[in-house]
């Protein structure tokens, strides 16, 4: 049975499928595609926001330390990806590099977290957009029926119709095709950027030097608690992180992290790249040194600008604008945060779409929804299955601890492939690399404990939750995804065995 649960899908084989008529995808990709998915999915409201909550929290000043940190811990996991994605150039990311290093049931468990990840953050990102939506809409005397303005504040039935309509919309998009989703994204992260980068410059004219003393605040211990909503780490071990100080600097990374969330998606485009070997490594690497910069220039701007400890949480960068006379510049940030989500929302839901096509592919998921569409080559029946369920739950769903539930799914995903770059260094040494990660195992290792570190500090509840759903998911791996596997139903090789290509 051991052998039936860790039997590999060979790297040979995994790219053989790909080229089968009825499931292949269309190559229309480039680096640069790649690399504005990227941007766009990971710069959200998470520039706007966190900058001001970790600073005036945890932080201080040195937040911008933090960011860096944080981009150096997800630097680790992108050089990982990056060697996969140019050996592996498969759709479905972490799903598809585990198949082929860790075996079968892992493979399946990384898949079905993904699901849940991926799902999820859609649902959440398209209610957070409906949130400003509504907000511009209440600026300009427009208001929606209670009824049709989601679950927040109604007091019956209440449908989030603005966050529906999006997913749908998006799902029609990413179904015409990838190089149309590609020209929309790359409109609107531009527009998005340009946002950033004038709050960036004309926040600079603004700054104070005396707003950055102390750069480094005095520490301030955090009582222990007992409450799920408590840290693991401290439930473990009876220790709180600290506010402020230098720990605090590392406390703030592990919250401004989840700023940075996204980027791992570039690699389930992989299959639809023109030059796979090339280009994603550089779509994943490029999109996450441009969004580290930013996100430092503005942190260090923000606190420049107003006192740490006087920063809003809500709303930092606008509020700063307007502690300096200057509201004009809080609706161009409303404006930055709309736009933003809305690249966010499509492209979470593309990798959504192709790591279960990937699964349907392989067998674990009903075959029927790996079928591509005849003339635009893309997943169409997942894409349409996935953005019809994601409607229902965004327009049900209210912001909650539930967005968690994607920062613990993505961190598991992250150390699931730097443990295969391992492996696959290991048993399939033959295999060409266009990317290699440097200092294996030392930065796989690495990205390992970073990820693990970061995930002891999600609160205990999260913990739950992401078990509770690890379970569902082995129950319909051992009565579905088991007997139906393609490797099952043609016989396998055995983990570890992988066949060598013909000479």
């Amino acid at each position: 049975m051991s052998s039936t649960l860790f039997r590999t899908k060979n790297v040979e084989q995994s790219i053989q499928d790909t080229e089968e008529p009825e499931h292949a995808l269309k190559k229309s990709l480039s680096a640069l595609d790649l690399t504005v998915f990227g941007v766009g999915v990971i710069i959200g409201t998470g520039i706007f926001v966190l900058t001001g909550t970790a600073a005036k929290n945890t932080a201080g000043p040195a937040v911008s330390l933090s960011f860096v940190i944080a981009g150096a811990v997800c630097a680790l996991a992108a050089l990982c990806y990056a060697e996969f994605a140019s050996t592996v150039p498969v759709a479905g990311s972490a799903y598809t590099f585990s198949y082929a290093s860790l075996g079968e049931l892992p493979a399946w468990t990384i898949g079905w977290d993904l699901v849940l990840e991926l799902a999820l953050g859609t649902a959440v990102v398209a209610v957070g957009w409906s949130g400003y939506i509504h907000s511009l809409l209440d600026n300009w005397g427009w208001h929606l029926p209670e009824a049709l303005g989601g679950r927040d504040g109604a007091t019956g039935f209440g449908f989030d119709i603005l966050a529906a309509a999006l997913v749908l919309l998006l799902t029609a998009i990413l179904v015409v095709g990838m190089k149309v989703s590609a020209r929309v994204t790359s409109v609107v992260v531009g527009v998005k950027v340009a946002v950033v980068l004038v709050v960036i410059i004309a926040g600079a004219f603004f700054v104070k030097g005396a707003n950055y003393h102390p750069f480094i605040p005095a520490e301030r211990p955090v009582a222990a608690g007992g409450s799920l909503k408590a840290p693991l780490i401290q439930l473990m071990f009876g220790w709180a992180p600290s506010h402020f100080g230098v720990m605090g600097i590392f406390t703030a990374a592990s919250v401004v992290f989840f700023a940075f969330i996204g980027f791992d998606v570039v690699a389930t485009a992989a299959e639809e790249t023109r030059n796979p070997q090339r280009d994603v490594p550089r779509g994943i690497l490029g999109s996450l040194v441009i969004c580290t910069a930013l996100y430092v220039a503005v942190s260090i701007v923000v606190t420049g600008m107003q006192k740490y400890s006087s920063l809003s949480v809500e709303a930092p960068l606008a509020d700063a604008f307007k502690a300096t006379g200057h509201p004009w510049f809080a609706g161009l940030i409303s404006f930055g945060a709309a736009v933003g989500l809305t690249t966010v929302c499509m492209i979470l839901l593309l990798g959504q779409s192709r790591v279960f096509f990937a699964m349907s592919r392989d067998g674990l998921l009903p075959r029927f929804f790996s079928h591509t569409h005849p003339r635009f080559r893309t997943p169409y029946r997942s894409t349409i299955l996935l953005g019809v369920v994601i409607a229902v739950v965004a327009g049900f769903t209210s912001l909650s601890e539930l967005a968690e539930l994607v920062n613990i799914g993505t961190l598991f995903a992250f150390a699931v492939v730097a443990l295969s770059v391992i492996i696959l260094r290991r048993t399939r040494p033959d295999l060409p690399r266009a990317f290699r990660t440097p200092l294996v195992p030392l930065v796989p290792v690495l990205s390992v404990l970073a990820s693990l570190w970061l995930m002891l500090n999600l609160p205990a509840e999260t913990w739950l939750r992401f078990a509770i759903w690890m379970l569902i998911g082995f129950v319909v791996y051992f009565l579905y995804g088991r007997s139906h596997s393609r490797l099952a139903l043609r016989g396998h090789t055995p983990a570890g065995e992988n066949p060598r290509p013909p000479a």
